[in-house]
């Protein structure tokens, strides 16, 4: 046998290993997902019925507005104490702001922010959420969610009860990600699937270490004091991805949270498309893995795990096989346990894994030539 063929049986057995090791972690996982449900004594006056703030920026989102703000009033008609819909309206360029308008004269509940310009060293949506956060009294609990989110009526009782139960300071209930079209089949059903096989969930609730976080900005739900006590997204102004940022934060002045299963809570479709999709992911994958040294070594793990052997397997290996069966597996799994499409699509998981590497790519390319921008505006600060 030659060297490079001995080399790549090594390869196709350490990414098959790999797979197979994911997989595990990928089933301890759900076994120990936290998943919020409606507590027994909801409408029992007491812990529950403490302040609640929902906090929803918003820049040039007139299409998403009304149906995001309905679905958190539904919510809000299920909390027993005090609650209110804080919209910040980030310098829109279209109706946005009317239409938040509108909402707040059909119901008291809603407060309308006309966002500030944005200062020298803060982005966008921390500055946003900041300002909205700003009236949030130290007690209670303050909930972001992103307009492209539709809350079901239980979402914040089951959310903060579980925040409650659990002693954490912060959980992320993962909205069900809708996907449309073959581009977002192919993409968005790796958002769960990344933490879910990678990241040690009971560890990462416990760890302070920034690499054991996953959180999604587009459900937090958060104690007021702990919110205001890690300096709030003041600490976090630099960050692109803001909702990992703010975990991180938390865990630094000892606090503890993670994310949680919120399948059955919201949902939301992110980018309706692949122009949408490759432009939203352009401006975040660039910071997602640390540095570009550590986005080029978790591409070569992907591609060592989910891509070598599937080829392999092509040519007859079945160790190949094996690697591509538990890849698939792993999909498979956190598809049904968060109500996405397990098949076929999870077949395709290799295809999956090599848009992804070209997104990462396209974004770490366009970061270096200058050109990240998203609505208008630079996504780093100083560019």
């Amino acid at each position: 046998m030659s060297g490079l063929a001995r080399a790549g049986r090594v390869g196709v057995a350490a990414g098959s290993a790999v797979a197979l090791g994911c997989l595990a972690l990928t089933v301890d996982n759900l076994r120990r997902l936290r998943t919020p449900v409606l507590p027994a004594d909801a409408g029992v006056p007491g812990r529950t019925a403490e302040p609640l703030t929902v906090v929803l920026p918003v820049r040039d989102e007139e299409g998403d507005l009304r149906a995001c703000a309905a679905s958190v009033l539904a919510a809000l008609d299920a909390w027993p104490g005090r609650g209110r819909l804080v919209v910040v309206d980030d310098r829109s360029s279209d109706r946005t702001l009317a239409v938040a308008a509108e909402l707040a004269e059909q119901d008291a509940r809603v407060v309308v922010r006309a966002g500030a310009p944005t200062p020298q060293g803060w982005l966008g949506k921390p500055w946003a959420c900041h300002q909205g956060a700003q009236a949030v009294d130290v007690e209670g609990v303050l909930v972001f969610v992103d307009a492209d989110v539709r809350l079901a009526a239980d979402a914040l009782v089951a959310s903060v009860g579980l925040l409650r139960s659990s002693g954490l300071d912060l959980v992320s209930p993962y909205p069900r990600q809708r996907a449309h079209g073959a581009a977002e089949r192919l993409v968005q059903p790796l958002l769960q699937w990344s933490w879910m096989s990678t990241l040690p969930l009971g560890l990462a609730e416990r760890s302070p270490r920034p690499s054991l976080t996953a959180a999604n900005g587009q459900l937090l739900v958060v104690d007021a004091m702990a919110y205001h006590d890690a300096g709030g997204h003041a600490a976090v102004r630099t960050a692109v991805l803001e909702d990992l940022a703010l975990l991180r934060a938390l865990k630094a002045v000892g606090r503890r949270g993670g994310v949680v299963d919120g399948s059955d809570l919201a949902t939301c479709r992110m980018y309706a498309g692949w122009p949408a999709l490759r432009a939203g992911y352009r401006k975040s994958l660039w910071s997602a893995f640390g540095s570009p040294a550590g986005a080029v070594g978790v591409l070569a793990l992907l591609l060592l795990a989910y891509v070598v052997p599937p080829l392999a397997a092509l040519r007859g290996s079945r160790t190949g096989l094996l690697g591509y069966a538990a890849g698939v597996a792993s999909r498979v799994l956190v598809a049904r346990r968060t109500r996405g499409r397990a098949l076929p699509d999870a077949l395709a998981h290799p295809v999956s894994v090599l848009v992804l590497a070209g997104l990462t790519v396209d974004s770490l390319a366009a970061r270096r030539r200058g050109e990240l921008r998203w609505r208008g505006r630079p996504v780093e600060v100083g560019r």
